[in-house]
């Protein structure tokens, strides 16, 4: 039986990489695309009868909510969950919720795909959960929990690297709290550094396509290793019963999370704080 690999963000950059490998190695992919005419795009590359594709704007938690279930309807099983979707916004936006833009997009929505998604991964035999986050984690300013959820921090160019920085801390510590709370299952939970990438770089620059040129004539920043990673993670068996893992493109080897995203109780607050405010009726 083919496995069925859901990606966000697979229209444009690692995540349509990834999605073009797993597809020609057999995997029915599901793909989330904002834009139908990217997404019909990516259907050409890989081929229509391997994609599958489910719209909706993941700077609106309604979106990611109903998109989940779709898929969760759809799907009697999903093998494989990769949360590769994220921007790098340069200059501070709120989304129509009210939440800080690359809060909602890097970290909120993953969170809440994830657990719409929790039913169909935990029918597979032997479901992966892979979360894209980065190295840029280390540069992510202070963190405050719950503040940082809700709160819209003005911010330019300049200074968006920190926010960035930090939705992606967000991610590795929920990465590894979900794997906790996943231990005993047949769901694992790991995240991924896929090191610089020039696809997609800088995309609110003018100057990002000319950067970008010249990135790629010097053999900086491939980002096939960066997809590769992603695929590993995904299907590779040296990975299976694997979980709670932080991996680097460098060297593909696990790596510590910068403080205090390692911190056990920050991670389980942070769970909390998120469920209280994505899911109110749990609480």
């Amino acid at each position: 039986m083919e496995p069925t690999i859901v990606i966000t963000g697979a229209t444009s950059g690692l995540g349509r990489l990834a999605a073009i490998t797993l597809a020609r190695r057999g995997a029915r992919v599901v793909i989330t695309a904002r834009s139908q005419e990217k997404a019909e795009q990516v259907c050409r590359e890989i081929g229509t009868d391997r994609v599958d594709v489910f719209l909706g704007d993941f700077t609106r938690l309604d979106d990611v909510r109903r998109i989940g279930r779709e898929i969760a309807d759809r799907y009697e099983r999903v093998d494989v969950l990769v949360n590769n979707a994220g921007i790098h916004a340069f200059r501070s936006r709120t989304t129509p919720d009210g939440y800080p833009e690359m809060i909602a997009v890097n970290y909120l929505a993953p969170w809440l795909l994830t657990h719409e998604l929790l039913a169909p991964l935990r029918r597979a035999p032997a479901a992966r959960i892979v979360n894209v986050a980065s190295e840029a984690s280390r540069r992510h300013g202070t963190l405050r929990i719950p503040q940082d959820l809700t709160e819209t921090i003005p911010f330019n160019a300049r200074g968006s690297s920190a926010h960035y920085g930090k939705t992606k801390l967000l991610d590795i510590m929920f990465t590894t709290e979900l794997a906790r709370r996943l231990a005993g299952t047949t769901v694992t939970a790991n995240c991924v550094d896929p090191g610089f990438n020039t696809t997609g770089l800088g995309r609110e620059l003018r100057f990002a396509g000319t950067l970008e040129k010249v990135l790629v004539q010097l053999g900086i920043g491939d980002p096939a290793r960066g997809a590769g990673l992603i695929v590993a993670l995904a299907t590779d068996p040296r990975f299976a019963g694997l979980s709670g893992g932080y991996y680097t493109v460098r060297g593909t080897r696990r790596i510590q999370p910068t403080a205090p995203g390692d911190d056990p109780v920050l991670q389980a607050q942070l769970w909390r704080e998120t469920q209280q405010l994505l899911l109110p009726h749990l609480g």
